[in-house]
């Protein structure tokens, strides 16, 4: 930082008391205060375990079954079953992430689950995806070399 005094003065007049860092070598960065950023993680950390709880009881997960398409519409193509196992993945994914307060780990969760939702939705791609390419199981495949 160059100019730590006007960077600090720049971060107490924004709204969210946020700032972005645009860096030219690198990814870009978000300075915020440690309280700030603790009340976050803290904030993230009581909603997953309000989830967890939630999921725990018949009613709570059969709501947060009815709102999932709300949040993800595309839980509308998955088979009843997996949009279940999809929200116990997410959840308990989500509470994980925020014990360690890195929440990185929870967005493959849900790219993996998004691709799942598209291959169900185009019959000709989960055909293509889950019929043999010749109609023959060549049986099992061998280790690699070592080389």
């Amino acid at each position: 930082m160059q100019h730590p005094r006007a960077t600090v003065r720049k971060l107490e007049e924004t709204a969210r008391r946020r700032l972005r860092l645009a860096r030219r070598d690198g990814e870009d960065l978000i300075l915020e205060s440690v309280e700030r950023a603790d009340a976050e993680a803290t904030a993230i950390n009581t909603t997953t375990r309000l989830f967890v709880s939630l999921m725990k009881h018949d009613e709570g997960a059969r709501t947060l079954l009815q709102v999932l398409p709300d949040v993800f519409p595309w839980v509308r193509f998955l088979p009843a079953e997996a949009v279940q196992k999809f929200l116990i993945e997410l959840v308990h994914t989500a509470h994980a992430c925020a014990e360690l307060e890195n929440m990185a780990p929870l967005e493959p969760v849900v790219v993996a689950w998004r691709n799942t939702a598209e291959i169900y939705a185009d019959p000709e791609l989960r055909r293509a995806l889950t019929e043999p390419l010749d109609g023959a199981d060549h049986g099992a495949v061998s280790a690699p070399r070592e080389p």
